[in-house]
């Protein structure tokens, strides 16, 4: 073939006329904004620095487009795209400058990957002529070497070496950041390539580039299931006397879509399917729904139990069960910490698991029947499935009637008396009612600690919450941060953190990020001066407890004074002080932080004895421990 032909033919091919246009004299930083206008990402979360320097620039110049929002910590910054990502703001950004910012983002870009959200880490990076010379804060060839960090860490990850890659390689991270699942990419960009003009195929003018017109011209997302096994599996489920979906994380993008949501809603309740969640997933079917039977996993619920019929050295009695979008990991899956991957999840007849990720279906569970599909596309294919039919009516009716009858006689409370409570100091369950009575909607964020245990077992999150977690990772200060993300992204929204004490400390500096920016978050202090989580884990697992009391002790530290010097209205609920006063003050915070914009911080001195419902095993002795016979012969 003719070179100039070959060469026309894939300028044709790569640059159709109708799908994009001409840019000349682009930079590579003017290129990746012109992206994240095209992706419509203008609020980007980060720390300036000299390996940034191109960028941030052409962030100044561009302010009327752009929100550069100026964190405190750039691991915190992570978290914040993160939660301005799941409270609807699209793609979370995070920019930062090289070396020990580009590490620092590291644990909240991480997190994000895991949770199966959408974001973008760039990072600066020192000019190329400097590499492998001792400039400062390089993080590419001398022993911290960023991408390769970035590369073992996330979904994907890449240094724009030259101009001529940019638009390549930019492209790829927002494939990988805006597929389904969503994921985390990175970015790293050295200074002088930054400043760079890009180049295209152009001889005549180097510096001319075609640019796409919409996302669509370089991403998709999957969208098709395996149609022939959905109708079959929705035979299993409909012919089962006890049949339950099983919601995992990975189904919150299918049913974020209200008019998918409402049919499925009408789906499960015409069949009388009953609906259990993972705690990632928790609340993305509504938990006041009559067929919910609320969060299964660590601190579960403790209906879907009962309804499985699962007792201690028993099988189960339910016959069919379809995960949807979980990978039926450990806090999925473990009622107990004493029985992880619990075997009572197993049916007797039906076990169908459905993901777009192969490799996570039968991982940890025999199965009988997968399904490699999007969840959202076989969720559309049970309503296909199901068109024209209809239940076996004396079935149906006796499993509604089993579902409301364990209702009726099962508390779904680990301990209800408690979460009833009125009396001071405030019962952290007690704590979780009042958020529930009072804030009725929009976004609560929960953070590492017993306040993940505390809200999944005593929390009902309906049709107007959202509830966010990030139990993939798990990491101290996500909630911290990522409610301030949420709220520049959902202004006009609740949006509320509940926290623990030793992970506000983390990273609580972010509520200056918070007034900074005007955005009113709310959070939710369970003070109770120490690592909790940990000694209260440490007692069940290595008793006595009270030889742990106070060896995780935190200093006493005054948080209200501490989010008074950050720019939040604070105040304290002393241990004489019940849930009434957290009420009141509750009530105060919501009204303040819509009317006055303006951080909301409220310290609980909670009750320190009761411990979430984790089910700590006991811990068998180690191999070389002596035995009683031996430590009286010794004594």
């Amino acid at each position: 073939m003719d070179i100039t032909n070959a060469d026309a033919t894939v300028a044709a091919i790569g640059a159709p006329a109708d799908g994009g246009e001409q840019r000349n004299n682009l930079t590579v930083a003017q290129l990746l904004l012109e992206y994240l206008k095209l992706e419509q990402a203008t609020t980007i979360f980060g720390i300036p620095g000299g390996a940034a320097v191109w960028i941030i620039d052409e962030l100044k110049k561009q302010d009327t487009t752009f929100d550069f929002v100026v964190c405190r910590q750039e691991t915190g910054a992570a978290y914040m795209a993160h939660g301005f990502a799941w409270a609807g703001g699209g793609l979370g950004v995070v920019l930062t400058t090289s070396g020990p910012a580009a590490a620092n983002a590291l644990s909240g870009t991480v997190n994000a990957n895991a949770a199966g959200c959408p974001l973008l880490a760039i990072t600066g990076e020192v000019a190329e002529k400097f590499f492998g010379m001792g400039y400062l804060q390089e993080g590419i060839d001398v022993d911290l070497d960023i991408d390769t960090i970035y590369r073992n860490a996330v979904a994907y990850s890449a240094v724009i070496a030259s101009q001529s890659d940019a638009a390549t390689l930019i492209e790829q991270a927002l494939r990988v950041a805006q597929s389904q699942p969503s994921r985390a990419a990175h970015l790293s960009i050295p200074n002088d390539v930054a400043g760079t003009c890009v180049t295209g195929s152009d001889t005549t003018n180097p510096y001319t580039t075609w640019f796409p017109s919409a996302p669509s011209r370089y991403r998709t997302v999957p969208s098709s299931t395996d149609d022939a096994a959905v109708k079959l599996a929705f035979g299993d489920l409909s012919s089962a006397t006890r049949p339950l979906i099983f919601l995992g994380n990975g189904a919150r993008a299918a049913l974020s879509d209200t008019h998918r949501l409402a049919r499925f809603q009408k789906l499960v309740a015409k069949w009388a399917l009953p609906i259990m969640t993972t705690p990632d997933a928790k609340g993305i079917f509504p938990e006041d729904h009559a067929l919910s039977l609320r969060n299964y996993g660590i601190t579960a619920c403790a209906w879907p139990d009962v309804y499985m019929g699962a007792a201690p050295g028993k099988p189960s009695q339910f016959e069919a069960l379809m995960v949807l979008g979980s990978s039926l990991g450990e806090l999925a899956t473990t009622v107990s910490n004493a029985q992880p991957f619990s075997q009572s999840l197993i049916p007797t007849e039906h076990f169908i698991h459905v993901d777009l990720d192969e490799g996570m279906i039968g991982r940890n569970f025999p199965i009988t029947r997968g399904i490699v599909g999007d969840v959202g596309a076989t969720i559309e294919a049970l309503f296909e499935a199901a068109t024209g039919k209809n239940p076996d009516p004396a079935p149906t009716k006796a499993r509604l009637q089993l579902i409301a009858g364990i209702k009726a006689t099962t508390s779904p409370f680990a301990d209800p008396k408690s979460r009833d409570s009125d009396n001071a100091p405030t019962h952290p369950a007690a704590l979780m009612r009042v958020i529930n009575e009072t804030m009725r909607s929009r976004h609560i964020f929960i953070d590492a600690g017993n306040c993940v245990g505390w809200s999944l077992n005593n929390l009902v999150v309906g049709a107007q919450l959202e509830y966010h977690s990030a139990l993939d990772m798990g990491p101290m200060g996500f909630g911290v941060c990522a409610v301030v993300g949420a709220k520049i992204a959902a202004p006009k929204e609740n949006c509320l953190a509940i926290v623990g004490d030793g992970a506000f400390m983390m990273h609580a500096a972010e509520v200056s990020t918070a007034a900074a920016q005007g955005a009113g978050a709310i959070w939710v202090v369970l003070y109770d001066n120490d690592l909790a989580m940990v000694s209260q884990g440490m007692g069940g697992l290595f008793p006595p407890a009270s030889d742990w009391t106070d060896y995780y002790a935190l200093g006493a530290p005054d948080l209200v004074k501490v989010a008074e010097g950050f720019g939040a209205d604070a105040v304290a609920i002393t241990k004489d002080q019940g849930p009434s006063h957290v009420e009141k003050a509750l009530k105060r915070a919501i009204r303040n932080a819509d009317q006055q914009k303006k951080p909301q911080v409220i310290v609980v001195s909670i009750d320190t004895q009761p411990m979430p419902p984790y089910g700590w095993p006991q811990m068998p002795a180690p191999p070389c421990a002596p035995t009683a016979d031996e430590s009286e012969a010794r004594g």
